[in-house]
């Protein structure tokens, strides 16, 4: 099957699946169900170019095996927030600006049927890849396994401080928290690079460096960063201030020493 094709097949999918993700919401007031299907319809998106795709077999079943799972697993811990905590605060502050206007709300779920599609991209690639590379195919298993238990280590380590309730009001400092304010979104975009390594040797290379970039301009400019930031700052006041100043937004890194510590040296 042509992978254009494919790609057309996953986008309405997609759109049909965000329908009924619509309504759901519609009965249950919480639209973080956007983000559980947006993770399962791009792990389902990998393997449905796995199986069609007329590249070689090894970054095909690679593809299908990372990409499957990562949607899985990403899925699942979603939805487990969506189940525990309720709406997301990103969007409890979008149904209030829009009034709980329906109509904006569906688009804003056939637009993330729209990103499944280009984040898509990148499988085609590997889907296209007539070439195996041991080096890179072996590389892109090390880079997703990275990133992947590097992400499932930072929701673990966030969801277990959230549980305590001393904790509320606080902003989490430990573990990868100590390095980086968003390690989970650090470990999201690097696992995009695994799909690059996949496709060395397609002749759609190219497109696979949609995944990392695109990643990229949404966590750190769009809906990732920005909006969440925003809402701790709300929440978390100067406790989130302090964290802002001394630890690093996305990249992981030592942290610099806190205010009190700046000021006993001085």
């Amino acid at each position: 099957m042509n992978a254009w094709a494919i790609l057309l097949v996953v986008w309405l999918l997609a759109a049909a699946m965000m329908v009924l993700g619509w309504r759901w919401q519609r009965t249950h007031a919480n639209a973080g169900i956007v983000d559980v299907l947006w993770s399962a319809g791009l792990g389902g998106a990998a393997v449905l170019f796995a199986l069609l795709g007329d590249g070689a077999a090894a970054p095909r079943l690679a593809l299908a095996v990372l990409g499957g799972a990562w949607g899985a697993r990403l899925a699942s811990h979603l939805r487990s927030r969506v189940r525990r905590e309720g709406e997301d605060a990103r969007y409890r502050a979008l149904r209030e600006r829009w009034h709980g206007d329906q109509r904006k709300l569906f688009a804003m779920f056939q637009l993330q049927a729209l990103l499944i599609a280009l984040f898509a991209l990148p499988f085609l690639a590997v889907a296209r890849n007539p070439r195996v590379v041991p080096s890179a195919l072996t590389a892109g298993v090390v880079v997703w396994l990275i990133a992947v238990v590097g992400e499932w280590i930072a929701d673990r380590q966030l969801a277990r401080f959230r549980a305590d309730a001393a904790n509320r009001g606080k902003t989490c400092r430990s573990g990868l928290w100590r390095c980086s304010r968003h390690p989970n979104y650090f470990f999201e975009w690097l696992h995009w690079f695994a799909y690059v390594l996949l496709a060395v040797g397609s002749p759609l290379w190219w497109l696979a460096w949609s995944g990392p970039l695109v990643m990229y301009v949404f966590l750190r400019y769009l809906s990732g960063i920005p909006l969440t930031e925003s809402h701790a700052l709300t929440s978390r006041g100067d406790d989130y201030r302090a964290y802002q100043r001394t630890t690093p937004m996305l990249f992981p890194w030592f942290p610099k020493p806190t205010d009190d510590a700046t000021r006993s040296v001085s």
